[in-house]
């Protein structure tokens, strides 16, 4: 198959050579070649001219794609502006107006939020799509351009830095390694634009989608979606349908299509351990006044063995990999050289096999560790406190207060005396060993089986459309805040990544990649075309 494919690109490619040479050499050269031509294609397999025709129709609207992302991008997003995000929202919106879609701003909090719908059948299901508007916070200082908000065209020279083209050059031959800089140019702004082309074409075509949209735009994802998550229950009944596709996120590094079925959902807590009652110098007391920072590293040494395998007891209780699952995992390219190499680190830790598996399970994170000093310059004191700041990632057998009550009990099993604030005098003078342990909000996680119906016929399509099965990824280590919006709908979910995964998200230089911008319309024509 693999050789038919690279032998019918081959034909297919000479004979749009062949048929520009007949514009100089006559009617009846011209004539003979456009019957070979015909003939051609009357052999080609019908996925193949498919896939060929789909990505002719890709180009033709292809500059004006990267000038509506532009335009797009070029309008700050950060969520402290509101004048600024509600440009964002309002272009966003006359888009889609354009396109026979109802839009509307739903209030919040906060930010309004952006719902566009459009029904093209009342016996059609419905599919809400999530995009976010908002982008992470800029250091102008950071970026190899002048303005984060002002979009630039780069291709990368033979030294492997990255060039600035003029925009001009879009009128040319478009190259797939060519990369747009600017702040939200990938995340989210880049799916935006992939879906609004995608409906341009089919409207163009005078075709439609298989079943009715709803898009919901967040204003303020990268802040927590607190905007969105203040509606869940008013506008319930607004966001209702019976799939959920989240275009947010990288796909898989080989650039694949790729499908993502859950995500991580998030837990975190604090840890503190005491010393003397203030901090105290360390010449006169060192040797007499116990030092937290020891007390504190002590315990979470024995939280985790030397494997990285947390030893709290029943932490991964109710995690299995049975074969099915095992051979989903595998399925997922991955060299772990290769990618350890890129991490610079000599091993993984042994929680999984491999990456996808280690992910399957919840996590035991220590984000930071912290004194009562936070001077610039170092102190020769015993401080009287230490904090470890802690996050977990949950797994859908996993609940996020539970496992923040089984770290408390070791901590409990481990000797100390356990408070939810800083101890009293009296406290310190009767217990030996005293942690204050806090927690705070949890974000669980979600998975959808990738064999269920819905995730059937997704997988399905990509691979009609595309000449090879996507991506499938069991659950991405990662957490979206807006899970509570997936569980107040209760509907299958899958998450569709579609931007390159080196696009240097929530850091200086973001980027997208030409070539995933490209793919990212044919994705979404294909989910479009797909009959629910």
């Amino acid at each position: 198959m693999h050789f038919m494919l690279k032998r019918t690109r081959y034909l297919y490619l000479n004979s749009l050579a062949l048929n520009m040479t007949t514009l100089q050499t006559g009617k009846m050269i011209k004539s003979l070649i456009t019957t070979t031509y015909i003939l051609f294609l009357a052999f080609l397999p019908s996925v193949l001219f498919a896939q060929l025709y789909v990505d002719s129709i890709i180009d033709q609207t292809f500059k004006n794609t990267l000038s509506l992302h532009k335009e797009l991008v070029s309008i700050p997003n950060l969520p402290e502006n509101s004048e600024l995000m509600l440009e964002n929202i309002n272009w966003v919106a006359q888009q889609y107006g354009k396109l026979d879609f109802n839009t509307t701003l739903l209030p919040s909090s906060t930010l309004p939020i952006l719902l566009a719908e459009k029904n093209y059948n009342p016996n059609y299901k419905t599919v809400l799509f999530y995009f976010h508007i908002d982008g992470q916070p800029v250091n102008p200082d950071s970026w190899n351009q002048q303005d984060p908000f002002i979009p630039v065209l780069k291709e990368k020279d033979l030294n492997g830095e990255w060039q600035i083209l003029d925009w001009n050059k879009l009128d040319g031959t478009i190259n797939d390694e060519w990369r747009i800089f600017a702040r939200a140019a990938a995340d989210d702004k880049a799916p935006i634009i992939m879906l609004l082309s995608a409906l341009k074409i089919i409207k163009a075509q005078n075709n439609y989608p298989k079943f009715n949209i709803k898009i919901i735009f967040d204003p303020e994802e990268e802040y927590g979606s607190d905007a969105l998550l203040s509606t869940l229950d008013k506008y319930k009944e607004l966001y209702a349908s019976n799939y959920f596709i989240v275009m947010d996120g990288p796909a898989h590094d080989s650039n694949k299509p790729t499908l993502t079925f859950g995500c991580r959902g998030i837990a975190t807590c604090t840890i503190t351990t005491f010393g003397a009652n203030l901090p105290q110098q360390s010449g006169h007391f060192g040797n007499y006044v116990p030092n937290p920072v020891f007390s504190l590293a002590n315990l979470l040494s024995s939280m985790k063995d030397e494997h990285g395998r947390v030893l709290i007891k029943d932490y991964y209780k109710g995690v299995e990999i049975d074969a099915a699952t095992d051979k989903l995992l595998k399925s997922v390219p991955f060299d772990s050289i290769e990618f350890n190499n890129k991490l610079g680190i000599y091993t993984s830790e042994k929680v999984g096999r491999n990456y996808q598996e280690s992910i399957q399970y919840p996590s035991l994170n220590i984000r930071q560790i912290g004194t009562s000093w936070t001077g610039e310059k170092l102190k020769t004191v015993i401080p009287e406190y230490a904090t470890a700041s802690i996050d977990v990632r949950l797994v859908p057998e996993t609940d996020g207060k539970t496992q923040l009550q089984k770290m408390k009990k070791h901590i409990e099993q481990e000797g100390n005396y356990v408070i939810d604030r800083d101890p009293t005098d009296e406290e310190r003078r009767t217990y030996p060993k005293i942690v204050s342990f806090n927690t705070y909000r949890a974000v669980n996680s979600f998975r959808t089986d990738p064999n269920s119906d819905f995730g059937k016929k997704m997988r399905m399509q990509l691979a009609e459309n595309f000449g090879f099965d996507p991506v499938v990824v069991r659950i991405m280590g990662g957490t979206v805040p807006i899970v509570p919006l997936i569980d107040k709908l209760q509907v299958p979910t899958i998450i569709v990544p579609m931007v390159n995964m080196d696009n240097n998200q929530h850091s200086p230089n973001e980027n997208i990649r030409i070539g995933n911008m490209r793919q990212g319309i044919k994705i979404c024509l294909a989910i479009l075309n797909n009959k629910l």
